[in-house]
């Protein structure tokens, strides 16, 4: 009976000495702590590209919505880009009279001359209008 007693009293200790020693996560320094978890920067690159303007104002698009405001169009291009212009002074009242007879209508294609100052502001606008259904 001493055997059994003398053995259990073994493993017990054995166990207490292994449970109580540090893991070997736990042991590194702070400073190689601090090192390994620095990121990495290899290379860094723009993630917004600047947007692409037509070279002499001319901007060929296709008419998502228009009223007698403003146009929402998509270039013909890239369907992807789209500008949203409001009308200059010389053509607010030719828009005005063009949307009361029922104005330019989805996928008219039309171009538009922007303003180098204000690139929201449509200066004159070329295309045929649609009838209205």
């Amino acid at each position: 009976m001493k055997n059994y007693k003398l053995f259990a009293v073994l493993i017990a200790a054995a166990a207490l000495a292994i449970s109580a020693s540090p893991a070997h996560a736990q042991a590194v320094e702070a400073a190689e702590a601090a090192e390994v978890a620095a990121p990495i920067i290899s290379k860094v690159i723009s993630t917004v590209a600047p947007k692409k303007r037509p070279q002499d104002g001319w901007l060929k698009a296709e008419v998502i919505r228009a009223d007698a405001n403003t146009i929402i169009v998509s270039e013909r291009d890239n369907e992807r880009m789209i500008h949203t212009y409001t009308y200059g002074p010389q053509i607010k009242d030719k828009m005005q009279a063009m949307a009361d007879k029922g104005g330019y209508q989805y996928g008219d294609k039309v171009s538009i001359l922007v303003s180098p100052e204000n690139t929201t502001v449509a200066l004159k606008i070329f295309g045929k209008p649609s009838k209205p259904l």
